[in-house]
């Protein structure tokens, strides 16, 4: 009989990459035999893979009126600001940016424009796998994001206005606030508002050959296993969040996964 195929490629269309992983065995498999060089990539985890590459603040704004979201998100930005006066402790780091104030704020729950990415395919595929509710679809998805500079220049050549251009901006703030942030190597984006990720690339791609955007999808069977074998490789919420939330976290996946 013969051997089930570890992986079946799509076609890339508009610089987006499916790759459909027969289980999440072969995601290793995958990154060493395929992309151990392609070290620019940053990638992102997600329990649901029909899920889009939108941000928190998108969800919620996608349920106001169109002509008022950046409006709106220029006074929820403005009311963190004066929301979190005399509570950063003594002598705070001053910010000079809405990126930063923005980074701020998704480290402590805020809807904000950013994702999450990680250096770190591996972390990425903890969290697609970490959460234990089921999805409606069977399959997780990792995310992996290339290079996309040289098509942000080309948007900003030809961009005749005072407002920020429609490119994806890649953050990693200085602030000592995310400690978090460092033990995920982690990192952020910033698309324009109300365009997730996988649109933008789709639009700004057109007929492009080769995947800025890859998307893996992997079969949620054998989480547990998967769990336990990326806590042997010191990947769980103890090493990624170096605070009392990850401790409890990591003590309840002790409690629930067998031999863990």
């Amino acid at each position: 009989m013969a051997r089930a195929s570890r992986w079946n490629s799509k076609d890339i269309k508009n610089g987006f990459w499916e790759i459909e992983l027969s289980s999440w065995k072969y995601f290793h498999d995958y990154i060493r035999q395929e992309m151990l060089d392609y070290s620019h990539y940053v990638w992102r985890g997600q329990r649901d893979s029909k899920w889009r590459l939108e941000s928190s603040l998108d969800r919620i704004l996608k349920r106001k009126p169109r002509m008022n979201r950046e409006k709106l998100a220029k006074e929820h930005l403005e009311n963190f600001k004066y929301s979190v006066r005399g509570r950063r402790g003594e002598n705070p780091q001053l910010f000079d940016n809405d990126n930063a104030w923005w980074s701020l704020g998704q480290h402590f729950g805020l809807a904000t424009p950013l994702l999450d990415w990680t250096e770190s395919p591996f972390v990425a595929l903890y969290f697609a796998m970490e959460n234990s509710i089921k999805t409606t679809s069977g399959k997780r998805a990792v995310w992996a994001l290339g290079s996309f500079e040289r098509k942000n220049e080309e948007i900003k050549r030809d961009w005749d206005s005072d407002e920020r251009p429609p490119i994806i901006e890649r953050i990693k703030p200085l602030q000592d606030e995310n400690y978090r942030l460092v033990s995920q190597s982690g990192l952020f984006t910033r698309s324009p508002l109300g365009i997730p990720i996988d649109a933008w690339v789709d639009e700004k791609y057109k007929d492009f050959n080769k995947g800025i955007l890859i998307k893996f999808t992997i079969p949620e069977e054998d989480r547990r296993d998967c769990l336990r074998t990326l806590n042997r490789m010191n990947i769980n919420h103890l090493t990624l969040f170096p605070d009392l939330y990850g401790s409890s976290e990591f003590c309840n996946k002790r409690l629930d996964i067998n031999k863990y």
